[in-house]
């Protein structure tokens, strides 16, 4: 008896006939793909699939197994659709997002989601920063928006859905507050607040509090706090500085921050993630969804 995965990897591969995409299709690693049919090919004790370096094609069992295994395969999903369409209980997909902009980007997907598939409950919460991927890896959210960059083995990454300049926070009696326009070297004359970094990847906080400039000299570190209010907090009080997205002056601003933009710095991309194994199915259609709302927005 063939497993779920086995069933779908093989048909998937069949008619794409290329690794790469079957794994994106179906959301899992190439050399998962590749484990999952060897496996297959082992269990029957002969090759379904020809490949070398460029190609890869159908042995003719690989063929006839195709033919015998897609209509019922079909059959089977239609009836599994059929049952869902008809089920009083409504489907759900929890959504997450870490800036208020990238809230508002969601609430409108959300919107248009719910219209699309009335069928569907959409919760939507915000992730705090301090702790990007936690939400995630509990199952509390099946997709996300967040700032990337996002490299984790674990978890899969969309396009980019806009991306904002940088800009720098700082008390509003500072001398970088006259300025019109600040280089990342003028860090290294400046205290940087952060956010704590237990949960945080050290790429990711690298990225984004840098502890060195572009030409190598050190940043000073100041306090690293647990939330962005706590961040805004210590910036007025004259404790330091700190990076956001320019963006983000029309959120927070307030009487003792100036947001001074960055001429040199690199943008704040942002972009949707979601588990790279036992995914939500509604997982794609949002991804679909919150693209189209991007597109429009941006």
């Amino acid at each position: 008896m063939l497993e779920r995965l086995e069933l779908e990897a093989f048909l998937t591969l069949a008619e794409e006939l290329h690794f790469g995409r079957t794994a994106e299709r179906l959301h899992v690693t190439t050399s998962r793909i590749s484990q999952t049919i060897r496996k297959l090919e082992r269990r029957i004790s002969a090759p379904l699939f020809d490949r070398n370096s460029r190609t890869v094609t159908l042995t003719p069992l690989g063929k006839q197994l195709r033919d015998e295994l897609r209509p019922a395969y079909d059959q089977i999903s239609a009836s599994i659709a059929a049952a869902s369409q008809g089920n009083s209980v409504k489907r759900t997909i929890a959504v997450g997002f870490s800036a208020a902009w990238c809230g508002n980007l969601m609430v409108k997907a959300t919107d248009l989601f719910r219209i699309r598939y009335p069928d569907t409950v959409v919760d939507v919460e915000e992730i705090q920063l301090v702790d990007p991927l936690g939400r995630m890896r509990s199952g509390a959210v099946d997709l996300q928006l967040t700032e990337f960059p996002i490299a984790e083995p674990d978890i899969t990454t969309g396009a980019i859905m806009f991306a904002e300049p940088r800009a720098l926070m700082v008390p509003a009696g500072h001398p970088f507050a006259a300025r019109e326009s600040l280089s990342m070297e003028d860090l290294a004359d400046a205290t940087l607040i952060t956010l704590a970094d237990e949960l945080i990847p050290r790429y990711w906080k690298d990225y984004h509090f840098p502890r060195r400039t572009p030409s190598g000299r050190p940043i000073p570190q100041g306090p690293a706090t647990n939330f962005w209010p706590e961040v805004l907090v210590h910036v007025s009080q004259g404790v330091g500085v700190s990076t956001a997205a320019l963006r983000a002056e029309q959120f927070h601003a307030r009487p003792g921050i100036v947001f001074v933009p960055f001429r040199d710095a690199p943008t704040i991309d942002y972009g949707l993630m979601w588990p790279s194994a036992g995914q939500n199915p509604l997982v794609q259609r949002f991804v679909e969804t919150i693209a189209e709302v991007a597109l429009s927005d941006h």
